[in-house]
């Protein structure tokens, strides 16, 4: 009893200790504030601060993953370009992670670790921290629900004297390089218009420069233009010109245009918006989708020829309630003011026929480039060749390039014929003997002393 006693008065005299110290704060804070000048508080304040900088020279900049109800983009930022930096041997616990029908395991820090990147012969030391976190809610019945989740952030130290650096030049060059591994590692997706909406779905299209069945001189000069196209942003804003690029793709069918064109957006990394406008029934719905079109994308409008009919302002059919989608209404977002609805957009148009079109759209100036795609040559046939059986030459090579002079032979035909074999030899007589029957005997009733050997 008596050592209850004895704990309760020691209470007692702590509680009016730590009473007297609070009045005696208030009371000198009070004398303070009327006896001691303003300017000369300020300058005791910032006097004591510079000596608090000097003792502790570490600073902290946090970064958390939600700001608000919104996710922080700094913070995203920063996990994908440390996950491109991190030294595993040099960590306890990684996490390791992999989504549907992505190509690589992601590595990332586990709560707790802490790591060390180096810019511009500056140390910055990151560490990951996970704290739990709780809210209160109420319902319509008056009932509190508790809800617990983890609050993360990345706590970025360094020297005090490297603020600016990591303000002003670190952080952003984060930003700057998580973006280009975001857009190497996503997938390219490739869109439909469907009634008043884009719906999308992965592009997973195998078609690259290196398999196309072109002249490989037409190949490099399409690659160094589009190349060329999407470093040149600041040109564009000089001479005060939309950043995009028009393609017009012409030939027969079978040519290989729509493989051209997931050989660009695999090149480029650019999504596909596939618009089929025989879908659409005037030019605002055609508006709207165009301008909910992302950046850096192509805009593909497959048989431009027989999609669909193009009214032009001066048709009398203009106006009374059919086929409301207009040339102008076209070209207005091709190169008119819409046209800078949007940045580093390609526009491809393809069609069979380019005698078909309205000169409107082959005018010289409306579309960058035009692409003529035709019958299979020697430089395309190679390249099937190697694409289908790994043959970079043969005997009959010469011949085959020669009959591919005579005839008309479209690269799709070339490849059906080659798909039928997997020997070598048997490959080249079965392409060489397609060629004849289907451009030759067949077309012309020609005979060839190639053909017959084969045949033989």
């Amino acid at each position: 009893m008596g050592s209850y006693n004895k704990a309760i008065e020691s209470y007692k005299e702590t509680i009016a200790t730590a009473a007297s110290l609070a009045a005696s704060a208030m009371l000198l804070r009070g004398v303070v504030n009327d006896l001691v000048p303003c300017n000369v508080r300020d300058f005791i304040f910032s006097g004591l601060c510079q000596v608090r900088s000097r003792v502790f020279s570490e600073h902290t900049i946090v970064i958390d993953e939600n700001e608000g109800l919104s996710t922080n983009q700094v913070f995203d930022a920063v996990r994908i370009y440390l996950s491109s930096r991190l030294n595993c041997a040099d960590l306890q616990r990684l996490k390791v992670s992999r989504v549907d029908k992505s190509k690589n395991m992601t590595i990332s820090m586990e709560a707790g670790e802490k790591m060390v990147d180096r810019f511009e012969g500056t140390e910055f030391r990151w560490q990951l921290v996970v704290n739990n976190g709780s809210s209160v809610s109420t319902n319509s019945n008056n009932k509190t629900k508790f809800k617990q989740f983890k609050m993360r952030s990345f706590e970025l130290n360094f020297h005090k004297k490297h603020k600016d650096k990591a303000l002003n030049k670190y952080l952003p060059f984060i930003l700057q390089k998580a973006k280009e591994i975001t857009e190497q590692e996503r997938p390219i997706k490739i869109y439909m218009n469907d009634w008043e909406n884009w719906l999308s779905v992965d592009l997973h299209h195998p078609s690259t420069f290196e398999t196309l069945a072109i002249d490989s001189e037409l190949k490099q000069t399409l690659m160094d233009d589009l190349a060329r196209f999407v470093r040149r942003k600041d040109y564009y804003k000089r001479i005060g010109k939309a950043w995009k690029r028009g393609y017009l793709l012409y030939g027969p069918p079978g040519t290989g245009k729509s493989s051209l064109v997931a050989a660009m957006a695999n090149y480029l990394k650019f999504d596909v918006y596939d618009l089929e406008l025989s879908s659409l029934h005037s030019n605002e719905i055609l508006k709207t989708f165009l301008i909910g079109m992302s950046n850096r994308s192509i805009l593909l409008i497959e048989d431009i020829d027989c999609m669909i009919k193009l009214n032009r302002r001066d048709n009398k059919d203009y106006g009374n309630g059919r086929d409301k989608i207009t040339l102008s209404g076209l070209l207005n977002f091709v190169d008119g003011l819409w046209s800078s609805s949007g940045e580093e957009r390609i526009i491809v148009l393809t069609t069979n026929y380019k005698e078909r079109l309205d000169p409107a759209l082959t005018r010289p100036g409306r579309m960058d480039m035009h692409i003529h795609l035709g019958y299979c040559g020697s430089c395309g046939f190679r390249v099937l060749a190697r694409n289908y059986h790994s043959i970079d030459d043969h005997e009959l090579f010469p011949e085959i390039e020669g009959l591919l002079k005579e005839v008309k032979v479209t690269p799709a035909e070339v490849a059906e014929m080659l798909m039928k074999s997997e020997d070598g030899d048997e490959l080249a007589s079965l392409a060489a003997s397609a060629m004849l029957v289907r451009g030759v005997m067949l077309d012309q009733n020609w005979t060839c002393p190639v053909f017959l050997r084969l045949k033989d």
